[in-house]
């Protein structure tokens, strides 16, 4: 057992507590039944770490609006898979590509949920499978939406699976920063030789990534203008979750 980490979590616990908040390190020390100078070293790490705020007024500390984005991204991936079920249903009808749901882990999206296509030949994935989200199109999507400098603490897990994988950081966030203005992403065989997807990201009330939904399919069948005409399909579907989410923004330029 991580002890230290277990002090910590009893520190933000009770720096939390809304019934009976000890805003002080005294206060906070006798609650979880620390040393002050423990106590102390805990909240400079949860405070560096952007956890928990010092009140410069009040010399106590309270939590930091950190924890309800982490409770929010917690509560939308619960929820997402459920509301998503009848749009991808309706995707994969129109479409007859096999429809993904993923969601981000780390430098890999986790396939959640998914619809195969008909087609005799299709893309392969299974639901909690893993895919290298650089080198897919739903990866990519939830990618293009994380806070500046978050791709390139994962610069070294950057490998080529195709010749098309981009291996180049710098050209690896170019294609990112594309994608958060065009609203899409598009993988062009990255991760398996002649297989393309194409994948829009949902977004909760926060205007937060909590999943991405996109098609999947043989590059014979997706190809460029392809992809294209069917992107604001994709986008539709990915705003019919979002909006059930309670976001309230546009996509692809609305």
């Amino acid at each position: 057992m991580d002890k230290t980490l277990l002090k910590g979590l009893m520190v933000l616990e009770a720096v939390t507590d809304v019934d009976n908040p000890p805003r002080t390190i005294d206060a906070l020390a006798a609650r979880v039944g620390l040393t002050r100078s423990n106590t102390h070293r805990t909240l400079q790490t949860l405070i560096h770490a952007g956890y928990v705020v010092k009140d410069e007024e009040g010399g106590g500390y309270r939590g930091a609006i950190r924890l309800f984005e982490l409770a929010a991204r917690q509560l939308a991936q619960l929820d997402v898979r459920k509301l998503a079920a009848p749009h991808m249903r309706a995707l994969a009808d129109l479409t007859g590509e096999t429809v993904h749901l993923s969601v981000l882990d780390g430098f890999d999206v986790v396939y959640v949920d998914k619809i195969d296509s008909p087609q005799p030949i299709r893309a392969y994935s299974m639901i909690g499978g893993r895919a290298p989200a650089y080198a897919v199109a739903t990866g990519k999507a939830l990618l293009a939406y994380q806070p500046e400098g978050y791709v390139d603490r994962y610069e070294d897990q950057l490998v080529r699976h195709t010749p098309a994988t981009l291996v180049s950081l710098p050209l690896l966030k170019e294609e990112l920063r594309k994608i958060a203005r065009a609203g899409y992403a598009v993988n062009r065989g990255e991760w398996r030789e002649g297989v393309g997807g194409l994948a829009v990201t949902i977004l909760n009330s926060l205007d937060q990534p909590v999943a991405a939904v996109g098609i999947s399919g043989p590059l014979d069948r997706l190809g460029p203008a392809r992809m294209k005409q069917l992107a604001p399909e994709v986008a539709a579907c990915a705003q019919a979750v979002s909006r059930g989410m309670g976001y309230r923004g546009g996509y692809l330029g609305q």
